[in-house]
């Protein structure tokens, strides 16, 4: 059962947002490099051994990955569990540069609910797509930008992923122009523009932006924090909502599952908080679902279930 929100710590910043991002823009550079010139089958050994790196030098975020891997499992995970999991993040960072760069024949898209979309019960006008850090997020864009009937807009925080995303925005330029950045004072009314355009605004709700109330709800049969914000946004934005994830199944596969989560376009004012519960609830619902069929895309490397004010950093 879920609890009733939870307030932070007064003026408290996520934990997450407060780490330093790992390594170095030369780094990332000759990486982006490197993929590009030399291809994705000729630069995956690489990959192989950044994942061994982190696995062996991030002690933070290999007890996270035990613990949560230990909880998705059902069993007590094994060090090439661990090694496994940190390999599929690492996988879908190095295949972000080729799907942003357009190059979807490199990979097995397979789109499961498309048809929530185009559809004879697809929403009229736009709409939100909340996903998690679940999967990759990128394969969102991608399959947007290889159909002309849609266009999709990522709402992201770009303070936490500066050097990554300045070296992304190398590979395609025209991918910045899709970013609406959270955490302004006018990232409302620029969601608020977009949707009204018709365009599919889509965003990371498993983690919050700015401090913020949580909802406690089960998750891996323990509740778990989630941030009420992004909940909130859509219901002032009255707008139905989409969930999606892109999971990565090994390989050049991806699984993009579209489902629908809630619709915040008719819910009457004395309704909304009760709506807003159930959003969350089914949300963590469908993370449970897609992260038991695929425990390895789960990419929240700190103890997500105490919360963003005890995270390991």
């Amino acid at each position: 059962m879920s609890s009733a929100p939870q307030e932070p710590t007064a003026g408290s910043t996520p934990a997450w947002l407060q780490r330093k991002e790992r390594g170095s823009q030369l780094l990332l550079r000759l990486m982006t490099w490197l993929s590009l010139t030399l291809g994705r089958r000729l630069t995956r050994p690489i990959v192989y051994g950044i994942a061994l790196y982190f696995l062996l030098a991030a002690p933070a975020a290999r007890r996270a990955s035990r613990d949560y891997l230990g909880r998705a499992l059902g069993r007590p995970a094994r060090w090439g569990d661990l090694y496994r999991h940190i390999l599929a993040f690492a996988s879908t960072i190095h295949d972000r540069v080729y799907l942003l760069n357009d190059r979807h024949e490199l990979f097995d898209l397979r789109i499961h609910g498309q048809d929530l979309f185009h559809g004879p019960d697809a929403p009229q006008g736009g709409f939100l797509i909340f996903g998690a850090h679940l999967g990759s997020f990128e394969v969102l864009r991608a399959i947007a930008r290889r159909d002309s009937r849609q266009r999709v807009c990522a709402a992201m925080y770009p303070e936490n992923a500066r050097l990554l995303n300045s070296m992304l925005a190398q590979v395609n330029a025209e991918v910045v122009l899709d970013i609406i950045p959270l955490g302004r004072i006018d990232s409302i009314f620029q969601l608020n523009e977009r949707i009204e355009a018709g365009a599919m605004v889509a965003l990371l709700a498993d983690r919050a932006v700015v401090p913020d109330t949580y909802l406690s709800v089960p998750l891996f049969g323990e509740p778990a924090p989630f941030p009420l914000g992004p909940f909130r946004l859509a219901a002032i934005l009255r707008r139905p909502v989409c969930f999606m994830t892109g999971l990565y199944r090994g390989g050049n596969r991806y699984d993009i599952h579209f489902e629908p989560l809630a619709d915040f376009s008719a819910v009457p004012a004395g309704q909304r908080e009760a709506a807003l519960r159930q959003a969350i609830e089914r949300y963590a619902a469908l993370l449970e679902k897609h992260g038991r069929a695929a425990p390895y895309n789960w990419f929240n490397f700190y103890d997500f279930w105490k919360g963003d004010a005890r995270a390991s950093r």
